[in-house]
């Protein structure tokens, strides 16, 4: 960025594009330097109507240009994810055109490039920069209508089909809910949110209704937002059926009218108008602004700041929930997230571990591949396109472990992860852990049907790593090392174990596996953390926190899979003592004890300069045997947030001071 003025290099040289290249020249504060396609003709021609100095016939040379500081990213949606990541990469801050990417995973991905790079980086709903936007909201903050109640948004247009057109078209991610939809959603998430004096809120339930054509495309639905506290919002869109595009905001005393809610004027005198109770109708006025200069500005005032209060990224992220929920209400779903699609990676570039991934390994008897010291869990995951990101991002940091089990999500977990496995070809390079038998089927006939069924839907013949999910003491021990040896024998698991053993059956087990010479357990999943367990969250569960059990792994050295490596949170800020609102994480870990513990985290944290959560983890990894703590992330930033734990060294007077 120049002293003056934030230097632009626009990506694509559509319609939007020329919208913008027209009236970023008008700001004091931004200017276009360059401008990039996928051809250089179309790169001149676009340039010599915009007076533009730089031209590049490829979207790799516009992000190597070094007079540009931000890139504004306007090419079709599914593009948006591949070319964001990569001017992130190349050191450009970012405003990309809205929806930041089809699905609220692929944005999460985008958002994590620009924390990685430290870029900034906005989704581009201009109307959100406009004053008269910033005067609706802070009517509604100023109490003009009373209690706010119902928000009604519409933006819908008629076009004509075209099943080649992006607007219509599978995979240029058509419809009306991305292309237009997210501006009514927004625009009501605004007002919530200024409601009850936040920047925005986020609807506690969606539902919907509406019409999917012949292409797979939205061309018509209306959604209803509940948010908390009584207030609902219905919004509309389509493509191929217009509707009145205004928004109106009713509450106790009045309502507001916004004739112009996405465009405001564009650069001419704009109002809304305030009905109250007993008084005219009056029209507020708010200053003209250009949509797309106006877009710029706010970029080029938040630079330093990373992200805009005009559409943070919790607000992104916040809107795209809605846009996903509301594309399901209705089964609308892109050939491209469906369960059984071959997902590309976000950037299209293969999968490889970063760099300066920060993962350790280690090693499990019996498995002739390193095991990351982090596992991921595989339970979280609700979409092929959000597991694939979650599971794309750990191994980019070096993760090689994957933990899953026959009954998470009714076999989802499993289905998932092994579409991902297909996609990426990388079964040899990766560890499967897979678990069966969970009560009530925990005997050895479940093992081999749930075995064989957990193949198939992995997509795979064998798994790395096989756990008995609990243990059923009424059938004699032998009985499952039998069974469990045949399956090792066959090839189908490489080495086995326990989760929710009892640490005496599986001493049983062993001495019955030498005495007959079969294959040992060689692992066990039972729950360890800093915070010290005083019960379990479900039923069968078992931990071994206590003082025989740690005994027991330092003296037989056995791998420990521990699951809620993180107490559920206890480290987050999550556990205070005046907060029992978890009453699983109150029975499980609170004592005077655990808070102990998570003082002596924060002190060593803040001297270290990582957060508690590093700490917690830093300790079982510096336990005197081999530990692999899973970790169940929902987001990739959960998962950045988990890995400082790895480079964390602890003393051994640092490890007996945290549970001293």
């Amino acid at each position: 960025m120049t002293d003056t003025k934030l230097r632009w290099g626009i990506l694509g040289t559509g319609n939007i594009a020329a919208r913008f290249a027209s009236q970023v020249p008008t700001s004091p504060t931004n200017s276009v330097v360059a401008v990039g396609s996928r051809s250089l003709d179309s790169a001149n021609t676009f340039a010599d109507k915009w007076d533009i100095a730089n031209r590049h016939g490829s979207y790799d040379d516009l992000l190597a240009d070094e007079t540009v500081d931000a890139v504004y990213v306007a090419t079709p949606h599914p593009m948006h994810v591949e070319w964001a990541i990569k001017a992130a990469e190349a050191g450009k801050h970012v405003l990309c055109e809205k929806p930041l990417a089809i699905n609220k995973a692929w944005a999460e991905a985008m958002i994590e490039a620009a924390v990685r790079n430290d870029v900034f980086l906005m989704e581009a709903y201009m109307y959100r920069c406009l004053p008269q936007t910033k005067l609706v909201a802070q009517l509604v903050r100023d109490g003009e209508i009373g209690t706010v109640h119902q928000i009604q948004a519409t933006f819908a247009f008629a076009s004509a089909f075209r099943a080649e057109s992006r607007i219509f078209a599978d995979d240029l991610a058509g419809g009306g809910i991305l292309d237009v939809g997210g501006y009514p959603v927004s625009y009501s998430r605004l007002i919530a949110g200024a409601a009850i004096g936040q920047p925005f809120a986020d609807p506690a339930a969606v539902t919907a209704v509406g019409h999917v054509g012949e292409t797979g495309a939205d061309e018509w639905s209306v959604a209803t937002l509940f948010f908390e506290g009584g207030v609902t919002a219905q919004v509309s869109t389509g493509v191929r059926l217009r509707d009145q595009n205004q928004v109106r905001i009713f509450g106790s005393e009045g309502y507001l009218v916004i004739e112009d809610p996405w465009f405001g004027g564009d650069g001419e005198p704009t109002h809304v108008t305030l009905h109250k109770v007993g008084e005219e109708p009056r029209d507020i006025s708010a200053d003209p602004a250009l949509i797309y200069a106006a877009e710029a500005e706010a970029v080029a005032a938040a630079i330093e700041q990373r992200q805009a209060p005009e559409m943070s990224w919790a607000d992104t992220l916040g809107n795209l929930t809605v846009q996903d929920a509301w594309r399901a209400a209705i089964g609308q779903q892109y050939a491209s997230e469906r369960d059984d699609a071959i997902i590309p990676t976000t950037t299209g570039r293969p999968l490889k571990r970063r760099d300066d991934a920060p993962m350790t390994y280690g090693r499990v008897p019996g498995l002739d591949k390193q095991v990351s010291r982090l596992v991921m869990g595989v339970d979280n995951q609700q979409t092929l396109t959000h597991a694939a990101t979650i599971f794309d991002d750990f191994v980019e940091r070096g993760g090689t472990t994957f933990d899953t089990a026959y009954i998470y999500g009714r076999g989802r977990g499993e289905t998932l992860l092994g579409q991902w496995i297909t996609s990426r070809g990388n079964r040899d390079e990766i560890v499967v852990i897979g678990k069966g038998a969970h009560t009530p089927h925990c005997d050895p006939e479940s093992i081999t049907s749930q075995l064989n069924e957990s193949l198939e839907r992995l997509q795979t013949d064998h798994l790395d790593l096989y756990l008995m999910h609990r243990d059923n003491e009424e059938i004699p021990v032998s009985e499952f090392v039998d069974v469990m040896h045949d399956h090792y024998k066959a090839g189908r698991i490489k080495a086995y174990g326990g989760s929710n053993w009892s640490l005496e059956r599986f001493d049983e087990a062993n001495a019955y596996a030498e005495a007959s010479g079969k294959q040992p357990f060689t692992l066990l999943s039972n729950h360890l953390s800093l915070a010290r367990a005083y019960d379990v969250p479900w039923a069968g569960c078992r931990h071994v926190s206590d003082d025989e059990s740690q005994a027991w792994l330092r003296e037989r050295q056995v791998a420990l899979f521990p699951w809620s490596s993180q107490a559920r949170g206890f480290f987050t800020g999550r556990a205070k003592p005046e907060d029992r609102s978890d009453e699983e994480l109150v029975r499980c870990f609170y004592s005077d004890d655990n808070f102990r513990r998570l003082d002596r985290a924060r002190e060593l944290a803040a001297a270290k300069g990582v957060e508690p959560t590093a700490i917690a983890l830093a300790w079982l990894l510096h336990q005197p045997y081999p530990v692999f703590p899973l970790i169940g992330p929902r987001h990739i930033s959960e998962t950045r947030t988990s890995t400082p734990g790895l480079s964390v060294t602890l003393t051994d007077e640092e490890v007996a001071y945290l549970t001293a």
